[in-house]
């Protein structure tokens, strides 16, 4: 899919539509301090950990793309719900 890296948009801060710069977030790091990351550590690397099923497909076959938005006028970024597509870029528009 492709989107245009500047969009007008409704900022929630200023309270007014206004030309957002659209980036492509990652992933990021993991927290050391949750639950699973905890029980793996401790488990060591014994099976699937009760996780995840050895079923045939594994994986769907999109991921959500994660999109920020950030107002060129206050600065500010902002998320939205996104939807699931196999290929994402940004094109200038």
């Amino acid at each position: 899919m492709k989107y245009p890296k500047k969009v007008r948009t409704f900022c929630p801060f200023c309270g007014k539509h206004t030309i957002h710069e659209v980036e492509k977030v990652g992933r990021g790091k993991q927290s050391a301090l949750k639950w699973i990351n905890r029980q793996k550590k401790r488990r060591g690397k014994v099976g699937n950990l009760g996780k995840f099923s050895k079923v045939p497909g594994g994986d769907k076959p999109t991921k959500r793309v994660n999109i920020r938005f950030r107002c060129t006028e206050c600065k500010k970024a902002h998320c939205r719900p996104t939807w699931r597509v196999k290929r994402f870029e940004l094109i200038e528009k």
